[in-house]
C-alpha cells in the first residue's frame, strides 16, 4: 500500500517550489520514467530494472505537480542493511537541492522502519554530493555496466 504524501516547501537560492512526496510500495510509472529518462538515455545503462523493483519501497518527488526525482530503498535479505539506490533528478531540477531533500527523505524513512545506517552503490562522479550528505566510501572502485562506481555509507541518527 502506498504511504500518505508529504508535502515540503522547498527554497534553494531564490527557487521556491511546492513539493509533493509520495512512498509506494510498488514501482509506480513515474519512476519508470524518470529512470529511463536519466539512466538510460542520458547515461547509456541498458539493465536498469531487476527484481529488486518488486521488492522496494520507491519514492517519488513531484514538484509543482510533475514527477521530478525517484529513488528507491530497501533491506538486504542477507544482512539486513537498508540499501539506497536509483536516485534520479530530471535535469530540469537538477542544481535546485532536490536530490538531497529525495535522499534526507528516504533516510527518515529508513529511520522509522527501525534501520540505523543506510549504504548506497554511488556512481564515482556523484561521490562528491553523497559526501556532502554525509556518506563515506568504503572499499574499492568496481564497474556497473563499465562506469565506476564506489560503495559509501551512512549512519543515521
Amino acid at each position: 500500500m502506498d504511504s500518505p504524501s508529504k508535502i515540503l516547501m522547498l527554497q534553494e537560492e531564490g527557487w521556491q517550489v511546492k513539493t509533493k512526496l509520495i512512498c509506494y510500495d510498488t514501482l509506480p510509472e513515474e519512476a519508470v520514467q524518470i529512470r529511463e529518462e536519466v539512466f538510460m538515455r542520458e547515461q547509456g545503462f541498458q539493465e536498469e530494472f531487476d527484481e529488486i523493483d518488486g521488492r522496494a519501497v520507491h519514492l517519488v518527488l513531484y514538484c509543482d505537480g510533475s514527477p521530478a526525482a525517484v529513488c528507491r530503498f530497501y533491506q538486504d535479505r542477507m544482512n539486513g542493511e537498508y540499501l539506497i539506490g536509483r536516485l534520479a533528478v530530471r535535469k530540469v531540477y537538477r542544481g535546485k537541492g532536490i536530490g538531497a531533500v529525495l535522499l534526507s527523505e528516504a533516510e527518515k524513512e529508513i529511520e522509522r522502519r527501525g534501520g540505523r545506517t543506510a549504504a548506497l552503490h554511488a556512481q564515482r562522479q556523484a561521490q562528491p554530493f553523497y559526501e556532502k550528505q554525509g556518506y563515506a566510501a568504503y572499499g574499492e572502485t568496481d564497474f556497473d555496466e563499465g562506469c565506476p562506481h564506489v560503495w559509501m555509507k551512512k549512519r543515521l541518527s
